[in-house]
């Protein structure tokens, strides 16, 4: 390690990826959430009527 000051070169041209692309990425990724979503709120609205029919008393 040395005790001198060194200058960094940074560089000014730098690549930037389409935004377009991007926004797609996150559309993707939005609609996936929202579909795993739908599933888990499915499955446990299923898990829920089926407690309550268990827990129903059917003998009259």
């Amino acid at each position: 390690m040395s005790t001198d000051k060194e200058e960094l070169e940074l560089e000014d041209d730098f690549v930037v990826e389409e935004v377009e692309d991007a926004g797609e990425r996150t559309v993707e990724v939005a609609k996936t959430n929202l579909t795993k979503r739908r599933i888990i709120d499915n499955l446990l609205e299923e898990r829920r009527l089926k407690k309550q029919l268990s827990d129903y008393d059917f003998d009259f």
